[in-house]
């Protein structure tokens, strides 16, 4: 019988900075309650869902940083959402800044039943540590997020094995070989990206086309559907790209949002697709050859050194 698996992407527009979490949480509810209706099983927000994306931001009182984070999880304000997963029986990807003691990390949990059954700390921070002169758009993730420390762990959620990674983590293609090497089916993933960014200067249409472009090749590459969440919209006065989207293993869009507002998305995704690019072009147990990719985890910059 063929493996199937109904998957949503809730989208949502700007989240400002005046947004309490009970009415992002209601939003969320609304986006969850829609997707259900349609018949998915598993919903994907955004990155950082829960706030405004406050990187943007160069904050020094420890109090004002703290607001962002979530000290634990559920916490009162986000348990509805937890409840409706449950009573729904959907689960859904949530990312959020998420305080661990005295530790700050970007994350995302995988919750069904109501419950977390796998967390992710981003790995790939973007950006910059302290503000920049004369750029247009501030990126200060370093300055606020340590680098992950759970790795890439791929959850077995039943009808499917699901990885997680967030936003610029979808632009490495390690991000996406870890999770296929773990026989991963979906990876769910949430970003925040502005139109501008830092001092690039790029073509305006070039955020969107590199949005997909790692992931239609990852899904290719690595025989997996990929679930892509974004904030869109105008935020703070900072455009963001959105396009949420479903990528098949074939490296297809599936489907894709259409607005710059909250929009579910929803695709009935077939997992037994990827299986002809496991048992041929890509079969890595016939076909990869990791004595010759050593630089990859011995080097770290590019350099003229012979390998």
């Amino acid at each position: 019988m063929k493996r199937t698996l109904h998957l949503a992407v809730a989208q949502t527009g700007p989240i400002q900075a005046h947004h309490s979490r009970k009415e992002v949480v209601a939003r969320l509810c609304e986006l969850l309650k829609e997707a259900a209706s349609r018949g998915a099983r598993w919903v994907v927000f955004p990155e950082l869902t829960l706030t405004t994306f406050f990187p943007r931001w160069s904050m020094d009182d420890p109090a004002q940083v703290r607001s962002y984070f979530e000290a634990e999880m559920p916490s009162p304000e986000t348990l509805p959402l937890f409840e409706l997963s449950r009573d729904l029986q959907v689960g859904f990807y949530l990312g959020y800044a998420e305080l661990a003691g005295e530790r700050q990390f970007n994350s995302s949990i995988l919750v069904d039943g109501g419950k977390i059954i796998g967390k992710y700390r981003k790995i790939h921070i973007p950006g910059d540590a302290q503000a920049q002169e004369n750029y247009p758009v501030q990126h200060l993730e370093k300055k606020y997020f340590e680098v992950g420390d759970l790795g890439f762990p791929v959850f077995d959620a039943g009808e499917a094995r699901i990885g997680m990674c967030i936003c610029n983590d979808r632009r490495w293609p390690e991000t996406y070989r870890v999770m296929g090497l773990q026989a991963v089916d979906i990876v769910m993933v949430g970003y925040n990206t502005p139109v501008a960014y830092g001092r690039l200067g790029e073509p305006a249409h070039l955020p969107a086309l590199q949005n997909q472009l790692p992931l239609k090749a990852s899904a290719y590459q690595n025989t997996c559907w990929i679930a892509a969440a974004a904030k869109a919209g105008v935020e703070e006065g900072i455009p963001m790209i959105g396009g949420s989207c479903i990528v098949a293993p074939t490296g297809e869009i599936a489907v894709q949002a259409l607005s710059e507002d909250d929009e579910v998305i929803n695709y009935v995704c077939d997992l037994d697709l990827a299986n002809g690019y496991r048992n041929n072009i890509f079969n890595f147990a016939r076909h990869r050859r990791p004595e010759h990719y050593k630089a990859i985890v011995e080097r770290t910059g590019a350099d003229t050194t012979p390998l």
